[in-house]
């Protein structure tokens, strides 16, 4: 059998989950929980998951571990994207992004406003883009949001924007 393409529905995408918190542990991180399920249950398969703080450092070590890994497709954080003095995901992965996918959380930010918290939608600042070859996707951490995000948005298009980011190898 010839290899997979990315856009083949069949092959799984190896993602890094990656949860920015100063209070989750492995015990209550439901975010990461609810992203890994849905990954799995796509048929997806989970490189690694972390845990880090609200630290930029913190948060461009495991960013720059994944980047390098031959194997990871797509990044999803969660956290770290409201507006909290502490927020500093968007400042760190932005700078990241060789092509930014503003759809990404103007349909994110939408469908929250219709679909879950209203006008308090405008307080997130999720966001996604490419870097390089691999897909990177800023969730908020609420799980209610990620689940969202997850069905509505990342899961129907992961396949589709890893081959547009890798089709230049085919």
């Amino acid at each position: 059998m010839s290899e997979l393409l990315p856009t083949d529905k069949r092959k799984p995408i190896v993602l890094g989950i990656l949860t920015v918190s100063d209070t989750r542990t492995k015990a209550n991180d439901k975010s990461g929980d609810v992203i890994e399920e849905l990954a799995k249950t796509a048929g997806h398969t989970i490189q690694e998951r972390r845990i880090c703080p609200d630290e930029r450092e913190s948060i461009e070590v495991v960013l720059n571990q994944w980047l390098q890994d031959s194997e990871v497709e797509a990044i999803l954080i969660t956290g770290g994207t409201g507006i909290g003095l502490r927020d500093v995901t968007i400042e760190t992965v932005t700078p990241y992004f060789t092509k930014p996918l503003d759809g990404f959380g103007e349909l994110f930010r939408f469908l929250s406003y219709t679909e879950d918290v209203g006008s308090k939608a405008m307080l997130s600042r999720a966001t996604a883009g490419g870097i390089g070859e691999k897909a990177l996707f800023a969730l908020p951490g609420s799980s209610k949001a990620v689940k969202l995000a997850m069905e509505k948005l990342i899961l129907p298009e992961l396949h589709h924007i890893v081959y547009e980011l890798t089709k230049h190898r085919l």
